[in-house]
This record gives C-alpha cells, structure tokens and sequence, in this order.
C-alpha cells in the first residue's frame, strides 16, 4: 500500500494491513492510517508494523505488543520482541532466553532456547542449550530428533542444515536428501538448487544432489 504524504516525519516505515504505518514525530512513535490520522494517543520510543493485529513496541519498561487501539496487549516487558507470523512471536526476556508466544501474549511451551526463529509452516529454528540447532512445533516439541550445527526454515518440506562436514538439504526426518555437503546452499527452487562447493565453484544441482550444471 503506498499514498501521498503531506505530513513531515522523522522516520516513516512501510503501511501494512490493516492499512497502518508506524512513524515517528517530534512526539515519539506510533502509527498513522492513510490519510495520516495517529489512530491513538499513546507514544513509544519505537514502533514497527502490525503483523495478525499486533505490532511490536518499545517503552522505558521494555518490549511488547501493541493492539490498533495503541494500548499493550499483555503486561509482560520484554528485552525484544519480533513480529507475527502465524499468530505466534519469538521474543527475548531480560535473561536473554528465547521463546514464543501467542497473539495474547501466553508463553505456547515452557522451555527456554539461545535463540528461536520465526514459525513457517507451523515449523521453527530453535537453538537449544546444548548448542544444537533443531526444529519445533507450536507446542515447543521437536519436529524430529536431530540436532544440527546449524539449520534455517523448510521451504516446500526441505530445509538447509549444517553438520561438521558442511551444508546440505534434509527433509523432514531430519535426513540428507544426498550425501554430498557444500560450503552454502540455496532451497530449491522449483526442483533445483544453487549449490557452493568448498573452493567456491558453483553448480546446479537436483533434489536427489545429482549435478545438473556448472555455473
């Protein structure tokens, strides 16, 4: 959504659904519809966009989400917050934990992570006490049992993981689709993926790994 604006502002993001953006006057943060009306009286120090009818917020206290009316959704303060996906946030607590809550602001699992990523697919990266990196469901547990040193999010049911020999594609078992591992991978994209080897060449390779082409 874009629309003329005839109002100066310090800082100014993107408008979002449900048509808001936040911005920043010489009163502080908070959001504007698109005829530049603020739609509540409250300021913050900073203000991001709505995502499932919230938005994060900052004050003097902490971190939390916002509702449209500009008032706090639930009482706890936090180091950081993220945005919505799904109806479910990651957020950082002042001991530096990280978990997810719901739209209300209700902790969805009682264990504490180094970091959590955002849900996708019901699925997120999480990274656990020990130092691995493994996939959850919305209710805290682990998608499969594997753990890895590094991991990101599934895209069309495989995802980048990382073991001590390098990067591939796993599903969602947790298993390599190929033996092969790579210096950086990218997901597949309708059925192949751009592929590093360790002295930097790249090629194309398939779901299976087999090597379509050398770029």
């Amino acid at each position: 959504m874009s629309c003329q604006l005839k109002k100066k502002y310090i800082n100014i993001l993107k408008f979002h659904e449900p048509g808001l953006a936040p911005v920043e006057d010489e009163s502080g943060w908070y959001h504007i519809d698109v005829n530049e009306n603020a739609i509540y009286p409250e300021r913050y120090e900073r203000t991001f966009g709505f995502y499932c009818g919230r938005a994060a917020a900052t004050s003097k206290e902490g971190c939390f989400h916002i509702g449209t009316d500009g008032k706090a959704v639930y009482a706890e303060r936090y180091a950081w917050c993220g945005n919505f996906q799904e109806n479910i946030c990651t957020v950082r607590d002042k001991n530096g934990s990280y978990f997810h809550i719901d739209t209300d602001g209700k902790r969805l699992y009682k264990e504490n992570y180094l970091y959590a990523g955002d849900f996708r697919d019901g699925i997120a990266c999480v990274k656990c006490s020990d130092g691995f990196w493994r996939h959850i469901k919305a209710d805290g547990t682990f998608l499969n049992s594997k753990g890895f040193l590094d991991l990101g999010v599934f895209h069309k049911n495989i995802a980048p993981a990382r073991d001590e020999n390098g990067w591939f594609h796993s599903d969602v078992r947790g298993e390599p689709l190929y033996a092969e591992r790579y210096l950086n991978i990218e997901p597949f994209y309708n059925g192949f993926a751009l592929v590093t080897n360790f002295d930097w060449s790249k090629k194309i390779i398939n779901e299976k790994g087999k090597t379509i082409l050398r770029v």
